[in-house]
Formats: structure tokens, sequence, C-alpha cells
């Protein structure tokens, strides 16, 4: 038996249960060579790597409330974080986070403007051939005839601009590869996630689309926006997503981003939002849906609106994991959350909208 009154660093230790007998045993390794630190310093190294944690991440951990639906806990986590963030950014933290690709939804999660397909005549039409030399007499060059945008070929491409949020992500990657494949379109595409046309503090969904078509010049604009929609609008005054008010004022939203998308002639077709698994989910995309064909038909020239309640749902427009295709093929369409899509239920959509182009008279 050990000496209880021999330190215990200096004791021979010849089994674990006679370390655990010593009175001051936590003051000394155990026999089998570990080493247990105070419980005090554990919860401070704790406390210390949380610290610089919530330092890297304050600007995503802002973004994440930003986004979220306007009330006390928004307002609250924003006061918390808000400081913290500021001075994140302000010791260049955060741009250690962004370099290893873990930044916020909106640039890890985004894809920005890309295009994918043959590259559209250079503007202005065809390019001009050598000038007849001045009081030659030479007949006048021909005139050049704009190419229909519904017969396009590999020379004259027609131009599709896809824009939309992390759904329509979904749809948008599988629409532009489709349209690409053709070999007679150029299909550019700008997804956003965490985007919605109710929080243009956030992200400006107008001004993007404005950039994009003056970039793009695209005859066909898809749409697929509103599965963020459903929140209060900031104020002031703020105007509750259950008020009276807020169709109102979602209306004007949407008949504007119309507006700019047919700006410059181009066909729009806006796909609505999917029946979700969550019942609450669901009802708040209906009233979307709702809203945007109502729109749709009010707009000048009108909006081509594609419904998805029964593509990616039952016969009754119920939610549903799967569907069977034109094949007869039973494809999974959701992804496990009950909101997204899965590679193959965004194939589905890109499907159903080449075909109402193809209704609108595009030769695709």
């Amino acid at each position: 038996m050990t000496d209880a009154r021999i330190p215990p660093h200096q004791v021979q230790w010849e089994s674990k249960s006679e370390w655990q007998s010593h009175p001051h045993a936590e003051l000394s390794p155990p026999p089998d060579g570990r080493v247990r630190a105070p419980w005090t310093r554990v919860l401070a190294l704790g406390a210390g790597a949380f610290a610089v944690w919530f330092l890297l991440f304050a600007p995503t951990l802002q973004h994440n409330a930003q986004v979220s639906p306007v009330g006390t806990r928004r307002t609250v986590s924003l006061d918390v974080v808000g400081p913290v963030a500021a001075l994140s950014r302000a010791l260049g933290l955060s741009h250690i986070v962004s370099v290893t690709g873990r930044g916020n939804g909106l640039s890890s999660g985004s894809v920005g403007l890309t295009s994918s397909g043959p590259p559209p005549p250079p503007r202005g039409g065809t390019r001009p051939g050598p000038k007849p030399a001045h009081g030659s007499g030479g007949a006048p060059p021909p005139t050049t005839v704009p190419p229909n945008p519904k017969l396009p070929t590999a020379a004259a491409p027609l131009r599709v601009l896809i824009v939309g949020d992390s759904i329509g992500l979904d749809v948008g990657g599988p629409l532009q590869s489709d349209l690409a494949g053709t070999g007679i379109v150029n299909a550019a595409l700008d997804g956003r996630v965490s985007t919605g046309l109710t929080r243009p503090d956030y992200f400006n969904w107008p001004a993007e689309l404005t950039a994009d078509i003056r970039s793009t010049q695209p005859q066909v604009v898809v749409v697929m926006i509103g599965a963020n929609d459903a929140q209060d609008f900031l104020g002031p005054p703020d105007v509750p997503y259950t008020s009276p008010q807020w169709n109102t004022l979602y209306a004007q939203r949407v008949a504007q981003f119309m507006q700019i998308a047919g700006s410059g002639g181009a066909t729009v077709v806006w796909v609505g939002m999917p029946p979700m698994q969550s019942a609450g989910l669901s009802a708040q995309m209906s009233d979307v849906n709702a809203v945007v064909q109502q729109q749709a038909v009010k707009a000048h020239p009108p909006v081509t609106y594609v419904s998805t309640d029964k593509s990616l749902g039952t016969a009754q427009g119920g939610y549903t994991a799967f569907v069977t295709n034109a094949a007869g093929q039973v494809v999974n369409v959701r992804e496990p959350d009950g909101t997204h899509l899965t590679p193959g239920g965004g194939q589905v959509v890109a499907q159903q909208v080449i075909a109402e182009l193809q209704t609108l008279g595009y030769h695709i």
C-alpha cells in the first residue's frame, strides 16, 4: 500500500486501483500514462476555441440572421452578432473564411452569371464587309435581315437567360445544360441562394436582372423565384406576411420584375414553386404562386406561367418525393429536406420548360 503522505508525482503506481484510491490522484498522471488536465483548463480552452470560431464566422452568422424571418429572434441575433461581424471584417478574418470556401450562403451557394452554348453573333448584326470606294458607283450593300429567334441556328443561337433562387438553381442547372446541348441555344444562368423579391436589403434582384439583361440581351427569360418570399417586408413601416397589404406589395414586386425581364422584348416564362412536404410552407408557396399567376395574366405582353404542382406533385397537386416520367420510370424528384429538388427533379422541370418553349413556337 502506498503511503498517502508521499507526493503523488513521486509514487510508482502498481495498479490503476491503487492510483484511484490516493486522495490526491488528480494531481498526477494515472499508471497508463494518460495526462488529465484540470476541468477549469478544459473549460477555458473550450471557451477560447468558441471565441475564435465566433470571431471567424460572425459575418456568416450575421448573414443567416439577415435572411431569417422578421421577428424578435432575428433582431436579437443581429444585435449580438453585428458588432462581432464588424470586428471580424475590420481585422480581415472574414477573408480567411471566404478563401476556404466557407463564406456566407450568398457567395458559396450562388453561381453568379455563367453562360453555356454556342456564342451569340457580334452585337449589331453580321460583321460588315469592305466598303466600296467613294464614287465607285458600286451597289449599296444588301440589307441584313435579323434572324428569327424562334428558328435559331448555330450561327444565330437563341439567347436564354435563367434566373432564380436555390430551387431555381435546382432547375436552372439541368435547363442550362439541356438548352446548350441543342447546339443552337446560348443559355446564361444566374442563381442566388437565400434570395427573393421581399428582401432587396439583402439582395437586389431587380438591379441584378437589369445588369444580366444588359450583359446577355436575352430573347427568352426563365424565372423561378419565390421559395424565400413568404416573409415580412421591412419598412418603415414593416408589412407582415399575414397582413392584407402584403399581397398588394408583393404583387407590385412581381409585376416590376416581370416588366424588367421583358423590357428588351424577351419572352418571359415564370416557373411556379412546387408543393412542399411541410404543410405550412406548401400553403405559403400557394400564396406566392397565386400572386405570380395573377400578375402573369396582367403583364404586357402576358408572361407564360408554368405550374409544377403536378409535374413535381401528385395528380391532386400534393407533395410527393417520387413521380413517374414520360418514359414510365419512377424518378426521385425531391431532396430529403422536402423542399429542394434532386437532379432528377430539376431535369423533369427543365424538360417541362423546353416543351413550353416549343409550344410557344421555338424550334429547339
